[in-house]
């Protein structure tokens, strides 16, 4: 029989002191440590993996894992493990199907456990020749806005035969924080995927705009010197050395868009080496002195540290494609919890209040906003023929 059910509503609804009546008060101390954890994680990735170790540390099992269900229901998208090696979970082959007691767990809101999961009639035999033999199981699933998007489950209670209340309670509450947990991962996946998007409906505007241009200068140009080659061979010779200048020009330009579009690696770089590599890219492209000056030591949260590079990618692209600047300074500081980036530019500069400008105004609001997203500030001095001054200041943390 399956026990009653216990949703988050039912367990938060409740008196605190209620809940703390479980007799496993070590148990909820590391359940707060655990939400904390899975809190500041935005990655669906990194949020399933902390939460299948700790479900499987905060009731002593053995084995623990963790399914979360294709759209139609019947393949698992992802099936993760704890407490089985890297070798072993090789030798079990391919992700298993929502079937027999996996699938029950994803087919019913209420947990289950049992002392002997193979005289379940459910159990069927389900796992590989290689997957270990288990009794003691305890499932249960993860339920958001009434569906089950999820489940826990959790084999071979280490120094007991069985899985208990306490466990199931526990395992219960941790639920509904993964519940939570892995909506918020795939709102911020999915914005992530938004922007993304955008940014490359954007870029393919903009190189369709400047080869369009280019090319055709490029034909009308080749077509004049062509015409000139027996009539007037100086003027053909000035032509030809035009569209060397504008296959140069197009070059550099292919060049600033792949930089835009080459995806960022920052989780194995980290910002100051990423940020290296894309100056020595933009001054070799397009021949301008390109420094970096970085003092202290950065520690940074990947949300940071993404939201960031960001505002320097947009500071350096302003730099190359409007300011026509001979030299950009990127200047990293980090002190004291804070850190200051600054990238100043010898360009053109500009009136900010100028009617021409809106698309550089569209991208300095994007990079206020995103300063002031990480609780910092954001400035920009600049003067027509002064060049450009962008300064940032966030918290480290």
């Amino acid at each position: 029989m399956f026990p009653p059910v216990l949703t988050a509503a039912s367990v938060y609804g409740r008196r605190v002191d209620n809940v703390a009546t479980v007799p496993r008060d070590n148990a909820f101390a590391a359940m707060s440590d655990v939400v904390l954890a899975i809190a500041g994680e935005l990655r669906l990735d990194a949020v399933l993996d902390r939460l299948v170790h700790a479900a499987r540390e905060l009731v002593d099992a053995r084995y623990a894992a963790l399914g979360i269900p294709d759209e139609d229901g019947t393949e698992f998208d992802q099936f993760l493990h704890a407490g089985m090696s890297d070798d072993l979970v090789a030798q079990l082959g391919p992700l298993p199907r929502t079937h027999g007691m996996l699938g029950a767990m994803l087919s019913d809101p209420r947990p289950f456990r049992t002392d002997d999961i193979t005289t379940d009639p459910r159990f069927r035999g389900w796992w590989p020749d290689a997957h270990p033999r288990m009794r003691s199981f305890l499932g249960v699933p993860i339920v958001a806005k009434g569906d089950i998007i999820g489940a826990f489950y959790l084999t071979e209670k280490e120094g007991a035969p069985t899985f208990d209340d306490a466990d199931e309670k526990v395992i219960t509450v941790l639920a509904a924080h993964a519940a939570i947990a892995i909506e918020n991962a795939r709102l911020f996946e999915a914005s992530r995927e938004l922007s993304v998007i955008e940014e490359r409906n954007r870029l393919a505007r903009e190189l369709h705009d400047a080869m369009t241009q280019n090319l055709f200068s490029l034909s009308l140009t080749a077509e004049a010197a062509a015409g000139l080659v027996r009539t007037d061979p100086g003027r053909a010779e000035a032509e030809i050395d035009r569209v060397r200048q504008l296959a140069r020009e197009t070059q550099a330009e292919l060049r600033s868009l792949v930089f835009e579009l080459r995806p960022p690696r920052l989780e194995a770089d980290g910002l100051v080496a990423t940020v290296g590599k894309d100056l020595d890219v933009l001054g070799r492209a397009h021949g301008l002195k390109a420094d970096l000056h970085v003092h202290g030591t950065l520690e940074l949260a990947s949300t940071v540290e993404m939201e960031l590079y960001r505002i320097v990618q947009e500071a350096l692209n302003n730099a190359v494609r409007h300011a026509r600047a001979e030299s950009i300074t990127v200047g990293v500081d980090a002190d004291d919890g804070v850190v200051k980036i600054t990238v100043r530019d010898d360009g053109v500069g500009f009136d900010p209040a100028a009617r021409a400008i809106r698309e550089r105004r569209l991208g300095l609001t994007s990079m206020r906003e995103r300063a002031e997203s990480l609780g910092g500030k954001f400035t920009v001095e600049t003067a027509p023929r002064a060049g450009t001054t962008v300064r940032v200041e966030v918290p480290s943390g």
